[in-house]
């Protein structure tokens, strides 16, 4: 039996600042599950990293490794932080808990912008991801499949549609509070990923007179390009990019800051002082927070996002409450299968164990009984299946249903059950007819 722990971050706990720091990109998350799997051998784990969060999920045997601190300090020494600059940011939960929390994350309902559908794909990911590394097993497999599951059902809820907004259109309002025209405007995006091109999605809307698309990998660039119209350019230029920009967009995943305070103050009389909107959706950030200190420069980042987010959450409540109503019942039913598969081996090991014990006794007695005729042996077999079935079935039905089915009760039951009734791992083989079908619920 294995436990399911989850320690994360994320916009509600941790600062941008905090947050970069431990961020993962798709080489490094595959590095860490390998190096997991290295040091926890016969654990399960999933990593999860966004710009708004970054999520370890792993499991552990009941009395074995990893323990919360071990997590928490194996994340740290990946990324190079001192523990204490993080932990006071770590949630830590545990068992349905965990699960709670992942099944609100995949629905969006733990996002910064409610309903966004970014999320759904990035758990999707992370799975994908923990698959190819091997990492997950019996516990994460099926656990991120309903997660999957439970995000889609609420995706398509006709209530939680309306209203949604999304990073690109978080950013577009910003943009024109700054700027009343957009025909004159020229649109730099740096960067040609995910984010980028929902970004670019949204300022595509708005007709901008000139688009450039400035990415390492040109072949990506132009492929944005035919999408949305404009030209790919190299970062060799970036400098005179930034000079013609009116709106900069930013992602593009580099380790340190592509764009410093120096840099672009040094730009400004070339850009004879124009206003400048720049939106940085990188993590860790693109742009350095000084920039924004300097004159008519417009700079957002994506923590920044809450302030327009706020103001339409209290107008979604019900959209809200519908939502968790779908999460809370996929928790229950997952607990439930989850449970059942935990404490079945079990059942069936007490039932065969009971009947085979039963089933000797009655062959005592019959040995005694030279007289007896079939009829009537085969009525004491029956009766002794009986009465077994009969004083197992409340405290089975209490194992599997219990109040609250928490894993640590779960745990707590399968321990009384194994130590009361002396249930070893290996399977009691029961007498012909007195196991499965004989079974009160078979």
């Amino acid at each position: 039996m294995h436990r399911l722990l989850l320690i994360g971050l994320n916009h509600t706990t941790a600062p941008l600042a905090v947050r970069e720091k431990l961020a993962f990109n798709a080489q490094q998350r595959q590095q860490t599950l390998a190096a997991f799997r290295q040091r926890f051998p016969g654990s399960e784990a999933v990593l999860i990293s966004t710009c708004n969060r970054v999520e370890l999920y792993a499991t552990r045997p009941v009395q074995g490794s990893p323990k919360f601190e071990e997590l928490i300090e194996f994340v740290a020494s990946l990324r190079s932080v001192a523990v204490p600059e993080v932990a006071g940011h770590l949630y830590r939960k545990v068992d349905r808990d965990a699960v709670t929390h992942l099944f609100n994350v995949a629905a969006s309902l733990d996002s910064m912008v409610l309903g966004e559908t970014q999320i759904l794909g990035q758990v999707r990911d992370a799975y994908d991801a923990a698959r190819e590394s091997q990492s997950v097993g019996p516990t994460l497999n099926p656990l991120f499949q309903r997660a999957i599951a439970v995000g889609k059902e609420v995706m398509t809820h006709p209530a939680l549609n309306e209203g949604r907004l999304s990073v690109a259109s978080v950013a577009v309002d910003y943009a024109r509070r700054i700027f009343d025209t957009f025909a004159d405007k020229t649109v730099l995006s740096i960067g040609a990923g995910k984010m980028a091109t929902l970004v670019l999605q949204g300022f595509h809307t708005l007709s901008p007179g000139h688009l450039l698309i400035c990415n390492r990998d040109q072949a990506k660039a132009r492929s944005l390009t035919e999408r949305f119209g404009g030209q790919a350019v190299g970062l060799d230029k970036l400098a005179d990019h930034l000079v013609a920009a009116d709106i900069v967009i930013s992602s593009t995943g580099a380790p340190h800051p592509i764009i410093t305070r120096e840099m672009f103050q040094s730009l400004l009389h070339r850009r004879r002082y124009r206003p400048v909107f720049l939106i940085d959706i990188a993590l860790p950030r693109d742009i350095e927070a000084g920039v924004a200190d300097l004159e008519n420069v417009y700079l957002y980042n994506i923590d920044d996002l809450q302030q327009v987010v706020a103001a339409t959450q209290s107008q979604r409540a019900q959209a809200v409450a519908d939502a968790r109503a779908i999460v809370e019942r996929h928790v229950a039913e997952f607990a439930a299968a989850q449970r059942a598969r935990e404490v079945g081996p079990l059942i069936d090991r007490l039932y065969r164990r009971s009947h085979r014990l039963a089933q000797e006794e009655i062959a005592r007695v019959v040995n005694k009984l030279p007289g007896l005729s079939p009829d009537d042996r085969l009525l004491l077999e029956n009766m002794g299946r009986r009465i077994v079935n009969k004083l197992l079935h409340d405290p089975v039905d209490a194992v599997r249903n219990p109040a609250g089915g928490t894993q640590a009760s779960t745990v707590s039951d399968v321990s009384a059950l194994e130590r009361l009734f002396n249930l070893s791992e290996t399977d009691e083989q029961a007498p012909e007819g007195t196991a499965g079908e004989d079974r009160p619920d078979a």
